[in-house]
């Protein structure tokens, strides 16, 4: 008897090891399967050094933009001694720090959007099928991993890409969608669509509901 039971008491332990080995695969198999879903790109990095007694010590500054193509995007800024490490610490800190911006049509921008950070000046134009991404540097992995595929933006300050990425999402915070302004001012979302000039008030009427 005495045996059985330290027989089950082993199983239970195995067991129990097993369930623990096999909720850490899901967690893992969970986590990559978010990941997978995100596009990521590197916008910039600095290498700088520290002067010390006996020579200098190297470092690096990544900046990096997150996106799934979808509506959703982020950006984050890492610093380390290699750099695969600063891109990684980037990437997590995008990651966390996504927002959502309402598209038209799943293509482009609901309305135009000014942006500032610092110097950084940005300008960002709704635009119809077909005319592409017109946009530069920064500015362009921004609207890349966002899922933006019509839009015309123009940056009218600061060259620098720290500046021009927030300046960007400075913009895009401002995107309201027409269902929203809708539903703040207790009317009607056709009412809200009818009045751009672009002639597609009713296509996106019908695609707002």
């Amino acid at each position: 008897m005495s045996m059985m039971g330290e027989e089950s008491g082993e199983e239970r332990r195995g067991r129990r090891g097993r369930d623990r080995d096999r909720d850490r695969r899901d967690n893992r198999n969970q986590q990559d399967d978010r990941d997978n879903e995100f596009v990521d790109k590197l916008v910039a990095i600095n290498r700088v050094a520290k002067v010390v007694k006996g020579g200098k010590n190297f470092g690096f500054a990544a900046l990096v933009v997150v996106g799934d193509k979808k509506g959703r995007v982020g950006f984050g800024h890492g610093k380390a001694r290699e750099v695969p490490e600063a891109i990684r610490k980037a990437t997590e800190e995008a990651k966390k720090s996504m927002i959502r911006v309402p598209l038209r049509e799943g293509r482009t921008l609901h309305h135009d959007g000014k942006g500032h950070w610092g110097a950084g000046r940005v300008m960002l134009r709704a635009a119809p099928p077909g005319t592409g991404l017109i946009a530069g540097g920064p500015m362009r992995a921004v609207l890349e991993v966002l899922g933006v595929a019509d839009v015309v933006a123009k940056s009218q300050g600061s060259s620098n890409p720290y500046n021009m990425v927030r300046a960007t999402f400075d913009a895009l915070k401002g995107q309201v969608s027409p269902r929203h302004v809708a539903n703040r001012r207790g009317l009607k979302v056709s009412d809200i669509v009818a009045r751009r000039s672009d002639g597609a008030g009713s296509a996106d009427a019908a695609a707002e509901g």
